[in-house]
């Protein structure tokens, strides 16, 4: 979340956490007043909703208090430095290209694996795993020649 030296950026904050915190515990009623087999993904959903707000509405809360103020501008202004300095957002770039290449990697031994498995019977509906695998790599491949050109026509006009 991109902050400001503004009120505001916790005010953004504080509704988000409400936001969260509503959001698991519809999804706690939800699971506790059904009989569903979706109960223990809505269990899931409940606690992290709810965790993440009421985290969202302490660091508020924490946040907001008067005397940390001055301390909480001090706090977004190094963050600010330390999101733009030139080298950090270049290891960013560099990792994320690492971690794509890697992840394609990932895509493909796999794409063996449930293969392999799938001829060797240990494994029934192989076929459709290798296809979801398959068209997620299609798409990886084909997104990132995309947002790659999208970024230097943007970048070189």
């Amino acid at each position: 979340m991109k902050h400001n030296n503004n009120p505001n950026s916790l005010k953004k904050l504080f509704r988000l956490g409400i936001i969260y915190f509503c959001f698991g515990i519809i999804c706690f009623l939800t699971a506790y007043l059904s009989d569903t087999k979706l109960d223990s993904l809505l269990c899931g959903f409940a606690g992290s909703g709810i965790i993440s707000g009421i985290y969202m509405i302490s660091k508020y809360l924490y946040w907001n208090a008067p005397k940390r103020q001055a301390h909480y501008a001090e706090k977004l202004e190094q963050e600010s430095i330390e999101l733009h300095d030139e080298l950090k957002t270049q290891l960013r770039d560099k990792a994320g290209r690492y971690t794509y290449a890697i992840g394609l990697c990932i895509i493909s031994f796999s794409m063996v694996g449930f293969a392999i498995l799938g001829s060797l019977d240990i494994l029934t509906d192989a076929i459709i795993m290798v296809a979801y695998l398959g068209i997620y790599f299609t798409v990886q491949v084909i997104l990132g020649i995309i947002i790659y050109r999208k970024l230097m026509k943007k970048y070189s006009a």
